[in-house]
């Protein structure tokens, strides 16, 4: 009888300490994403920060030329096959609307991307052949020279494995890129949501911005000069 109420003590101190823990890992999960954009933020004087429910910080600034662009950090969870992904999401957005389509590209589409843009657009297009299996949709304004444009940037863009999507539209553009894989063991044994970084990269984040200023311009009539000059 001793025994067993030792026994049964233990259990419940042991579940006990093991809920305490759970607890302190998670809110200090939960402070490290908070400081995950802080390198990056140093790389815009005026970046303004805000957290999602989440926790995820979301970084606001503005360009020399006046275009804002929003920096956030999106958990994936959505696959259950596979490990939960980090993604950074970067969206450019024009001072006004420019003359352009609406064309984007979504890498390895399950259909469970609720953070997709691509899967909004209506028109289904024809994506460049690639190893890596590619959506290609559009609002079906493109222009013959439009598209081919946007099929050779996208073939080039995606030839990285870490980018999952790019949209061109009037408004703004938009990057997403794999910053972080989620930790095996705490999502297999745990079910929990960790990621294995302390901070996102300012070398990451400047290159997702580069490649949204890129894309900004594709598609412009300077876009059309250079299309030409590379058919020829």
């Amino acid at each position: 009888m001793i025994t067993t109420l030792a026994f049964s003590a233990f259990v419940v101190a042991s579940c006990a300490w093991i809920g305490k823990r759970a607890i302190s890992d998670h809110r200090a999960s939960l402070a490290k994403r908070r400081g995950l954009l802080d390198e990056a933020a140093r790389l815009f004087p005026d970046a303004r920060m805000s957290f999602a429910p989440d926790h995820f910080p979301i970084l606001v600034s503005r360009l020399e030329d006046g275009r804002q662009v929003r920096i956030e950090l999106l958990a994936d969870t959505m696959v259950t096959r596979r490990l939960p992904q980090l993604w950074l999401r970067v969206t450019l957005s024009e001072v006004s609307e420019r003359g352009r389509p609406a064309i984007g590209a979504l890498a390895r589409p399950t259909g469970a991307e609720y953070y997709s843009l691509v899967h909004d657009l209506p028109e289904w297009m024809a994506p460049p052949e690639m190893e890596t299996s590619l959506l290609m949709r559009g609002d079906g304004h493109a222009s013959a020279w439009q598209v081919e444009r946007a099929v050779a940037i996208f073939q080039k863009l995606f030839s990285d494995p870490a980018v999952k999507e790019a949209v061109i539209s009037p408004r703004g553009t938009r990057v997403i890129r794999q910053a972080a894989q989620g930790e095996r063991g705490a999502h297999l044994l745990l079910r929990q949501i960790r990621f294995a970084v302390t901070t996102i990269s300012a070398d990451l984040v400047s290159k997702a911005v580069a490649e949204a200023e890129s894309l900004s311009e594709a598609l412009s009539a300077g876009g059309a000069i250079t299309a030409v000059h590379e058919a020829a």
